[in-house]
């Protein structure tokens, strides 16, 4: 939220945002897994204009034997955001903001995943974002969970993530770039609703309690209808055989 749009409102006076949505009205969602033939699990994930790729590979022994963990796999995670990804086209060397978000979506996929199975592995996530409009990382993280589970990666269940901000005094769903530039406050928030676990909160801005608390629900609810579709774009990818 370093840009400040002096004077531009961005929810009307009938309550709808700058692009029609109520203030609880997700982006246009869409899932698909396997998508990429040389990785182990693959998705992409689409809400608005983000559009987020990942891909899964492992458990596999790393190359270097040093990182390996006696009673668990290493999970590793690479959040990358492509040179086009933006209206301007950032390098493709990784800077200090794709390290950061590369740690934030790692440690809200570790509670969730079974490392114990996998001893002395490694799993490698790779997220690249291909085009970006706000929520990447919520983003990122739908999208490595899809990708761990068309992996076959056991895990205690499926995370979702999405950003819940503060626009115009008003608590908004799925905050895209303009909203998320122009607003007061940003709360990215990731859950695994079957097991009852926040995974990933992080605050930008000022928040009443009252106003956190409107956001904090607001945003799980919705990641429940997320994981909902996670569940059903799986459960669409398997392929029965004939005679099963």
């Amino acid at each position: 939220m370093t840009v400040k749009h002096a004077g531009l409102r961005l929810i009307d006076e009938k309550g709808l945002r700058h692009d029609g949505r109520r203030p609880d009205e997700l982006r246009p969602v869409a899932m698909r897994v396997g998508v990429l033939s040389n990785a182990d699990g693959s998705a992409l994930f689409e809400i608005g204009k983000t559009k987020v790729l990942a891909a899964v590979y492992g458990p596999r022994e790393p190359p270097q034997r040093h990182t390996m963990l006696p009673d668990r796999a290493v999970l590793r995670v690479r959040y990358h955001m492509a040179p086009f990804s933006t209206m301007d086209r950032k390098s493709p060397a990784p800077s200090r903001r794709e390290i950061e978000l590369s740690k934030v979506i790692r440690e809200a996929l570790e509670p969730v995943v079974i490392a114990e199975l996998y001893p002395r592995t490694a799993i490698d996530v790779f997220v690249e974002v291909l085009q970006a409009d706000g929520g990447t990382r919520t983003a990122g993280v739908t999208a490595a969970s899809l990708a761990l589970a068309d992996a076959g990666i056991p895990m205690k269940g499926l995370v979702a993530g999405v950003a819940v901000g503060k626009v115009d005094g008003v608590i908004v769903l799925d905050v895209d770039e303009l909203e998320d530039s122009a607003g007061e406050a940003d709360l990215p928030i990731a859950a695994a609703p079957d097991i009852g676990l926040i995974t990933l909160f992080q605050l930008n801005g000022v928040l009443s309690r009252q106003e956190l608390e409107e956001a904090v629900e607001m945003g799980l609810s919705a990641i429940r209808r997320l994981v909902d579709m996670e569940k059903e774009t799986l459960r669409s990818s398997v392929t029965v055989m004939p005679g099963e």
